[in-house]
């Protein structure tokens, strides 16, 4: 039995939502269904801080950082670019706040 014949898109991508960014770059291989729910923003969004919209534009020189790039591409970048958040920074493997 084939999982993306019985799921929809949505489910999968909640599931996915519910590992690491690391799992879910890997997910997006599997099959054209799971890259297009391993793509989708509400996964993306679960893995960024609950309070990304407020710290990101308090930290960032352009707030349009926030509205203008995906979830996904807005993770990639914090991690090659990281913005200190109350001393501490963004997890690579959770996206979740690190402090220091």
């Amino acid at each position: 039995m084939d999982i993306t014949n019985v799921l929809p898109v949505e489910r999968i991508s909640h599931m996915i939502s519910l590992t690491a960014p690391r799992d879910a770059c890997r997910l997006a291989v599997v099959s054209p269904v799971f890259k297009s729910a391993a793509d989708s923003d509400l996964v993306w969004e679960k893995f960024l801080p609950s309070d990304h919209k407020l710290i990101i534009p308090n930290s960032v020189s352009s707030s349009s950082l926030v509205t203008s790039l995906s979830k996904k591409v807005l993770i990639f970048h914090l991690y090659h670019h990281p913005i200190f958040i109350n001393n501490g920074t963004m997890e690579k493997e959770t996206g979740r706040k690190c402090y220091v």
